[in-house]
């Protein structure tokens, strides 16, 4: 197969990424990722990682980066659906700290590939959404980094009510400010 949409945003090397999808009477497949399609796109990378992450809805999770071994990364929605972030961390980028959103779920087949040097982040819209995603570097506890969620600099336009607080872990809701 191999069939994909790149999508470039304003933001150097993110991407977002369309399969295509078949359906017949037993139901539907999706090819998720294609190293040779990606590698046609520019997109040259070798993921070593899969993480999944089930959250129930006004979950918070992020911003997240690694300092010294940043993680490229290509998010989905398994189900559910979920507002979904990446903030510019390159700060020799013309678009050095600000943010792209996008709301990935399980009705559409858009992934988002985010390069490295990003903080990545997302709030559950749904009652429950499962996420998976790929990254080209390992986790390393000890080269984990993260930025407040509400950070002013940054001004992120949560999808929230008016004096709605997501639910974030301890972790999260002591990331500093920028």
């Amino acid at each position: 197969m191999g069939n994909f949409k790149f999508t470039a945003t304003q933001f150097k090397g993110l991407y977002l990424v369309e399969a295509d999808v078949l359906n017949d009477n037993r139901g539907s497949f999706m090819e998720i990722y294609n190293q040779e399609a990606f590698r046609r796109a520019g997109i040259s990378i070798s993921f070593v990682q899969d993480n999944r992450s089930i959250s129930r809805r006004g979950v918070l999770r992020g911003l997240h980066y690694q300092q010294n071994n940043p993680q490229a990364k290509l998010v989905r929605v398994v189900s559910g659906e979920i507002f979904d972030v990446a903030v510019d961390l390159r700060p020799d980028s013309g678009t050095y700290q600000q943010w792209y959103a996008v709301i990935l779920s399980s009705e559409n087949p858009i992934q988002i590939f985010i390069p490295a040097g990003f903080a990545h982040g997302f709030l559950v819209l749904s009652a429950r959404a499962e996420v998976q995603y790929k990254c080209s570097a390992g986790y390393d506890p000890n080269d984990e980094r993260g930025i407040c969620w509400n950070d002013p600099r940054i001004n992120i336009n949560w999808p929230l009510n008016a004096g709605e607080m997501p639910i974030l872990s301890p972790k999260d809701a002591r990331w500093p400010l920028l």
